[in-house]
């Protein structure tokens, strides 16, 4: 590949000429894929030339070409039409030139081994180039993450854009290169759309076959998980007990035994006995913990910032935590001073990561569901060391499921994720609520209790909650496309769901669609899911 000016008459800007050069091949930039050598970019910068009025950059894919003769994917623009420099993260920079007349986008830029700044830094010395963030984004996903102004990480307040779309890891094309076919479909886009760049590696739908028909069952009752257990506590034909639940749920009197077992409290083979022994050391090493901050004086807390900074989160969070539920509602309600005192030892159980915003979401219902304080506690530290990516300061585990979810997505329904991401929304950020706390804040509370425990049976893939999102957007992507919804209505309209979804028909076509996917033979589909059968 080749950038310069070319020649044309004299103008008194200076001219600048780029040329890239490296070991057998130039450059690290490619508009057909990842390129799988490494590659050292070298900018050589000519001042106080005479820049001639017709010069236009030349952008020439392929080995250095002194002749300039251009390969079939160059293309050349004069900067003085350009309009705008788009530039997107995905794991590597792109760059998008935005020209004036005609309104249009050229082909994309890859920077797969860096210098799409340097190259931004260049382009500065030549023409302005002024930043432009995008308040509407900035303003919509902190509304989408804020009930009531209620923030659940204070991080993604003060910049949510930078925070959750700027630092996303690395994700190269062997991720593409899993879905591709032997032929790629040619996309036909409007004109006025980004057109693919030629021979880059694009996920193509794949023909899963017809979405089979799932049925479900009624919850588990009392009776039946006796059945399960025999003369001494141990739990029985634990497989197909977690498909019974998986299938149905537990009925409301079982779910304060049965979630210990689903969130490792106890394990499936334990004894009565063993279990009453194991109460007794927890509920020992519960209250040493619990003392620990409870003996903290006011003169100590005035020296310790970060348990003066739990502290007042935590106080201001319970105080807003599923009030309207019975278990939490009123003044000085019992309730809250277990939720205070759970999550303020959960602080001396894990000093590194402490409390962070969204925490009491995830507490709240096992709490009321166990209406015992060691219980919950121990419950939730084991759901905790399931969702405690999604909590740590570089946010690894949400960055990751947003990526995994938009590549399920993509294989899923390609037109409906091409839409989305001619809407800027194709990194599905506005599902960024759904997985941070497990749509806590999207389903009535019974419903949120009947998901949880399904999803905690590890049935019928580990990453189950990916496919939840997948039937949410299933069941909206026609009202969304119909009514040509931009960024802002998307995220708006996905805000507005909250509550009003039907979760017997999302485990439906949850399971349908993780059926769908097993069909496909492509390993890496499989291991976005860990997908294992019922038999």
């Amino acid at each position: 590949m080749e950038w310069a000016y070319c020649p044309g008459e004299e103008r008194s800007s200076p001219q600048m000429i780029i040329s890239c050069r490296g070991l057998g091949f130039p450059l690290s930039i490619s508009t057909f894929g990842l390129l799988r050598t490494e590659l050292e970019l070298h900018v050589d910068l000519t001042d106080k030339v005479r820049m001639k009025p017709d010069s236009f950059l030349c952008f020439l894919p392929g080995a250095l070409n002194h002749t300039h003769e251009k390969s079939k994917w160059s293309f050349t623009f004069s900067v003085w039409d350009l309009r705008s420099i788009t530039v997107k993260e995905e794991g590597w920079s792109r760059l998008v030139f935005g020209m004036k007349e005609p309104p249009t986008l050229l082909p994309s830029l890859h920077f797969h081994l860096g210098g799409s700044e340097g190259f931004i830094d260049c382009l500065r010395r030549y023409i302005i180039i002024t930043d432009t963030p995008n308040r509407a984004l900035s303003q919509s996903f902190e509304n989408l993450l804020d009930d009531n102004n209620y923030g659940l990480v204070t991080k993604l307040k003060k910049d949510p854009y930078v925070t959750t779309l700027g630092g996303f890891s690395k994700v190269t094309n062997y991720i593409f290169d899993a879905f591709r076919g032997p032929e790629l479909e040619q996309q036909q886009r409007k004109p006025h759309e980004e057109q693919e760049e030629p021979g880059f590696e694009v996920i193509t739908r794949m023909d899963l076959g017809a979405r089979p028909e799932v049925t479900r069952r009624e919850p588990l009752s009392a009776e039946d998980w006796a059945k399960h257990q025999d003369q001494e506590g141990r739990v029985e034909n634990v497989p197909q007990l977690k498909k019974i639940i998986f299938k149905g749920g537990l009925c409301h009197a079982v779910r304060k035994e049965a979630w210990k077992f689903l969130l490792g409290y106890y394990t499936w083979d334990s004894t009565y006995d063993e279990r009453k022994g194991q109460q007794r050391r927890k509920t020992d090493e519960y209250f040493r913990m619990k003392l620990q901050w409870k003996s903290v004086s006011e003169e100590q807390e005035r020296r310790n910032s970060r348990l003066r900074d739990c502290r007042s989160l935590i106080e201001k969070d319970v105080n807003r935590t599923d009030r309207t539920n019975r278990f939490y509602e009123g003044i000085d309600n019992p309730g809250l001073v277990l939720l205070h005192d759970v999550l303020m030892t959960y602080c001396m159980y894990d000093f590194d990561l402490g409390y962070v915003q969204g925490m009491s979401d995830l507490l709240s219902p096992i709490l009321y569901v166990m209406d015992n304080e060691v219980d919950a506690f121990w419950c939730f530290v084991s759901f905790m060391d399931q969702m405690h990516q999604n909590f740590e300061e570089p946010m690894q585990g949400m960055k990751t499921q947003l990526i995994q979810l938009s590549t399920l997505l993509r294989l899923l329904d390609l037109a409906f994720w091409n839409y989305l991401e001619s809407q800027d929304s194709g990194y599905l950020y506005f599902c960024f609520r759904w997985l941070l706390i497990r749509f806590k804040r999207e389903l009535s509370y019974p419903d949120v209790l009947r998901l949880w425990e399904v999803m905690w049976t590890g049935l019928p893939c580990q990453n189950f909650h990916l496919l939840v999102c997948c039937a949410i957007l299933d069941s909206e992507k026609r009202k969304i496309m119909e009514e040509n919804y931009g960024f802002n209505e998307i995220l708006k309209h996905i805000n507005e769901l909250s509550m009003k979804l039907d979760i017997e028909e999302i485990l439906h076509k949850s399971e349908a669609i993780c059926m769908q996917i097993r069909s496909c033979k492509v390993q890496y589909v499989q291991g976005l899911l860990f997908i294992y059968t019922f038999n």
